[in-house]
């Protein structure tokens, strides 16, 4: 009995410990499929949450953006927008209209002077009786712009502004040019048209007289060089046509101006205004020169040109006598002839540049004849000008300071120049020196000043760019 009752209750123990198992193995798979799900519940969280952070910066990059936008591009936070970053790495962008080429160029020109007379007799206001030191230059900075199309046929232009020592800004060429290459062209505007009178390196050229072509300065000697009508004039400009065939060049400029600025305006004298043989000059028209050139050159050394300048308007300027009447000062007719042998480019290093020319004025009550010799060798040139003046008519006295020319008579004016080109400074092919120095005298059959020559020497720096 004993033992049926310790069986039954054995039995009864192992089937409750078997539901046990059993009861306890599902609750722990239970339990696992918890942790699975609230495994991917966090990962499904992380996700929300990256994404979250990823709009935050998208926003807050936008946000700069548009304070950035609103500052002008201001660097936010120790940035840099990448158009900036790019403009600090690119090079330079120069845009141009796609109409043609355009040039920009350039050069410096500084002068040492020292003289017996500070320049030419043309400032006679200033103590004259001791030499002096003086300093000038430019610095000239050029565009030039030019079309050309397929034909030859080409426009283009010119502009040359200038800034000088003293402070001043002025005007070399502003010129307009269109035509055919090799053949024709027309040029406009301020420029100076082809040179009857080349003094080769003119480094430092003054004269016991007057030099500039623009300028005739009354009771001094004029040194005539076919300029009167060859244009960049400060009163008016240019019209030019020319023609290339084969050997044979063809040019006729036309200059208009107001030609009373062809004298001095009078520093010097005791009559207020511009001065012609000791009278005012008053302006009753424009004059209008007219210039014909014709060159030809036989061979690539030789050249030769033939020129005449004249103005074709009548009563354009003169004076007004003790009758009440005009008379006429404007008639003035100049001739020139000129010669070039110039081998430098087939030699450069032995070449020779040689010129013979000779220039006569005809004008109211006075006639001028210039001659004049230069060569150039192994950078030295070497030059000789004659000037002789003849006037007719002289009215009086009018300088304050001493006149050479005081009454009517001949004048022969003397001068000699030279200059050294001293090549490539500091082996910089831009870079250049030039020496110039020059002696002058006037001689007359008529009393003159016994102080009446002029000496000078020059350096002059000279450096393209």
């Amino acid at each position: 009995m004993k033992k049926s009752t310790l069986a039954i209750a054995i039995g009864l123990l192992l089937v409750a410990n078997t539901g046990f198992a059993k009861t306890t193995k599902v609750t722990l798979e239970q339990r696992l499929e918890q942790l699975e799900s609230r495994l991917e519940a966090a990962e499904s969280r992380a996700d929300q949450a990256e994404q979250k952070v990823q709009d935050m910066q998208v926003q807050q990059a936008a946000e700069i953006k548009e304070i950035k936008d609103a500052q002008g591009n201001t660097p936010v936070n120790g940035q840099t927008s990448a158009d900036e970053t790019k403009k600090n790495a690119a090079m330079p962008n120069l845009q141009l209209t796609g109409y043609g080429d355009l040039k920009i160029y350039g050069d410096v020109e500084f002068n040492m002077d020292g003289e017996s007379r500070r320049g030419t007799l043309t400032k006679l206001n200033e103590d004259k009786s001791i030499g002096t030191w003086d300093m000038d230059g430019r610095i000239l900075i050029g565009f030039d712009g030019k079309r050309k199309m397929d034909n030859g046929q080409f426009a283009g232009f010119s502009i040359q502004p200038l800034a000088d020592m003293y402070g001043s800004m002025n005007l070399d060429d502003a010129r307009f040019n269109f035509g055919q290459e090799n053949d024709w062209k027309i040029e406009i505007g301020r420029f100076e048209a082809a040179d009857m009178f080349p003094l080769n390196q003119d480094t430092f050229v003054e004269h016991s007289g007057n030099t500039a072509n623009d300028l005739y300065t009354d009771g001094q000697g004029y040194i005539y060089m076919m300029k009167e009508g060859r244009g960049r004039s400060d009163a008016g400009g240019n019209f030019l046509m020319s023609k290339q065939v084969d050997d044979w060049y063809f040019e006729l400029n036309s200059l208009i101006e107001d030609g009373t600025t062809l004298f001095s305006d009078g520093d010097n004298v005791k009559v207020d205004g511009r001065t012609y043989h000791g009278r005012k000059m008053e302006q009753e028209k424009n004059v209008v020169y007219l210039r014909p050139v014709v060159n030809w050159k036989p061979t690539s050394e030789l050249s030769f040109s033939a020129a005449m300048e004249a103005n074709v308007v009548n009563n354009a300027y003169g004076y007004t006598n003790s009758k009440g009447e005009f008379v006429d000062q404007s008639d003035r007719t100049g001739y020139g002839l000129t010669m070039t042998w110039d081998n430098t480019k087939g030699d450069p290093d032995n070449g020779v540049i040689f010129n013979l020319n000779t220039a006569y004025l005809d004008a109211n009550n006075e006639d001028d004849f210039t001659a004049a010799t230069n060569i150039w060798w192994k950078n030295f040139e070497v030059g000789y000008i004659y000037a002789h003046n003849k006037i007719s008519d002289f009215a009086g006295v009018v300088c304050e300071n001493s006149c050479i020319i005081q009454e009517e008579g001949t004048y022969d004016i003397h001068t000699v120049h030279a200059s050294y080109w001293i090549k490539n400074v500091m082996n910089m092919q831009n870079f250049n020196i030039y020496l110039g120095t020059y002696y002058s005298k006037i001689q007359s059959d008529q009393e003159i000043s016994t102080d009446d020559d002029r000496y000078g020497a020059r350096v002059r720096f000279k450096y393209y760019f």
